[in-house]
């Protein structure tokens, strides 16, 4: 089945690299959110480090009118950037007097509310001030290579905030009627009237895909074999870029979600849009096609959140609770071809984010097309024992945890049982016992890693979690035969606090927590230098 396979001579070779959230990055000159500017940066260090890959959350285009729709996995679309993490002092026309970027960088969590606006107006000031060094050319280029999507996208921002300030809301949903359909004169008269308008939002596109790829480049030239691994969401917002004028392409009056399971007892609705299997087929695979190459144009490596949607997706009737949904089949084989042909056209890595409940013949599909599958080591085991550095599967990616789990220290504590348990997520029987299992998994943990011999020597008698275990488990992923391995930033330096709990919205300051210090300071943190170090020992870098 070559015509579905996706490159293995990208994962042939054992390797390692670093997650993180790019909006959590903290530097002296950014504007209270991490942007290119630090993403390249941290690829430098990450490289330096002897990483061959740098991943982070999904860069995919939220909604500027409503910072409130923070989540990267509840994207506008998928297809383009979100603006926001364009770095201002890299625009040739950026005055530092635009934007009071001290103020915005003061606190631990991302002010939304704050930066959206401010770094919208900037941009604004950039534009109108200086759009262009002696690349005007660049840009025409890029605008004519986006054809009618990127116009449309534009099209679509410019809309989204002037109905916006008109208290009709950022998605079409809310809009009056003759805008909601993009074919229609009401629309076509607003793109003649605010023709400038697109042009700034087309402008900001560009700027967005230049300083990515200038990221990218960093990395390679950093000696990364992969480069930056970027993330693709399940699904987008129901009125956003992608569903205006998608028709029969995305469903409508169903959402995406998961059923009940021990992070949810009530299972989840994730408010998201989802393809039509019968309009994807009618579109020859189009809109598919199109959002995976939009993402490998700028990465060497793509991971697919909640990768079971290739074969099927949990769709939950619009209105009812996720009790009432029901998986819906998708055309799995058309999918791959589509997704192999375009990881090939790149020498991309795939990584398959299979996680939950994975259908029977699943994952033998994706390893059959070289698509890495997920492991996390929290979930890796075998009844109450942890597997064993050979047990792992060699077409994997391994990792501590996810964006939507606890870092070690946390996970150790039961701190994220505790805080499932305060938010009602979970009724406390089930939270006692779920407290009384973390303690059996924090002794099996400590066995499996003696064993292994990833651990040895006492460990200090205290209540937090030493050192020790931080490297031991990292040595322990090291050792296994996965392709690749993650660290994530986070669990080194920090933020400490969950990145997202699932199941809330605005109970939990979900995709807000910034790092506890500068991008400088990374490098010479103690615990960042030993995890790193060790991983250079176990993994070292291939120059081939």
């Amino acid at each position: 089945m070559a015509s579905a396979t996706c490159p293995a001579g990208s994962t042939a070779r054992a390797g390692w690299g670093l997650f993180c959230q790019l909006y959590e990055l903290r530097s002296a000159r950014n504007h209270g959110i991490g942007d290119f500017r630090d993403l390249a940066e941290m690829a430098r260090i990450a490289g330096r480090a002897g990483a061959d890959f740098l991943g982070v959350n999904p860069l995919h285009a939220l909604f500027w009118g409503d910072p409130s729709k923070r989540s990267p996995f509840s994207p506008s679309t998928r297809s383009f950037l979100n603006p926001v993490y364009i770095a201002l002092d890299d625009l040739p026309g950026h005055d530092a007097a635009d934007i009071d970027g001290a103020a915005l960088r003061a606190g631990d969590l991302v002010d939304y509310d704050a930066v959206f606006p401010a770094k919208l107006a900037a941009l604004r000031a950039a534009h109108a001030r200086q759009p262009f060094d002696d690349d005007e050319d660049a840009f025409e280029r890029f605008v004519e290579k986006g054809g009618q999507p990127l116009h449309r996208h534009a099209l679509f921002e410019a809309l989204s905030l002037d109905m916006a300030g008109k208290g009709h809301g950022v998605g079409w949903g809310g809009w009056p009627e003759d805008l909601r359909d993009v074919e229609s004169k009401a629309v076509a008269d607003f793109a003649t009237s605010q023709a400038e308008d697109i042009r700034f939002h087309l402008w900001l596109q560009w700027q967005a895909a230049r300083q990515l790829d200038a990221a990218m480049a960093c990395a390679k030239k950093a000696g990364m074999r992969i480069g930056l691994y970027l993330d693709l969401a399940v699904g987008e917002a129901p009125d956003g870029s992608a569903s205006w004028g998608g028709g029969e392409v995305q469903m409508t009056g169903l959402s995406v979600g998961a059923p009940p399971d021990v992070f949810a007892s009530e299972g989840q609705n994730w408010g998201l849009s989802a393809f039509s299997p019968g309009g994807l087929r009618k579109h020859d695979f189009a809109p598919f096609r199109d959002m995976i190459a939009a993402q490998l144009a700028h990465a060497g490596a793509l991971r697919i959140d909640h990768a079971m949607a290739l074969w099927q997706l949990f769709l939950i009737p619009e209105g009812e609770s996720a009790s009432a949904g029901a998986h819906l089949r998708y055309p799995f084989a058309e999918l791959l071809r589509v997704l192999a042909h375009e990881s090939r056209e790149k020498e991309a890595v795939v990584i398959g984010e299979d996680l939950g409940f994975v259908p029977p013949g699943f994952r033998e599909a994706m390893q059959a097309a070289n698509i890495l599958s997920y492991s996390i080591l929290y979930f890796e085991k075998d009844g109450a024992r942890f597997k064993t550095p050979q047990e792992y599967r060699p077409t994997a990616l391994a990792c501590l945890s996810t964006h939507d789990l606890p870092v070690l220290e946390r996970w150790w504590a039961g701190e994220d049982i505790e805080l499932r348990r305060e938010l009602g997520l979970v009724n406390d029987a089930d939270s006692d016992a779920h407290a009384r299992e973390r303690a059996r998994e924090r002794r099996a943990l400590l066995d499996a890693m003696r064993r292994s011999g990833a651990l040895r020597g006492r460990l200090p008698r205290r209540r937090e979690m030493p050192r020790e275990v931080l490297v031991a488990a990292h040595r322990y992923l090291a050792r296994t035969r996965a392709a690749l391995v993650g660290v994530r930033l986070a669990d080194m330096v920090g933020p400490k606090s969950p990145t997202n709990m699932p199941g809330t919205v605005d109970s939990y300051p979900n995709w807000r927590p910034r790092a506890p210090l500068d991008l400088d300071d990374i490098a010479t943190h103690p615990d960042f230098r030993a995890v790193t170090a060790m991983m250079r020992r176990e993994r070292p870098r291939d120059p081939g």
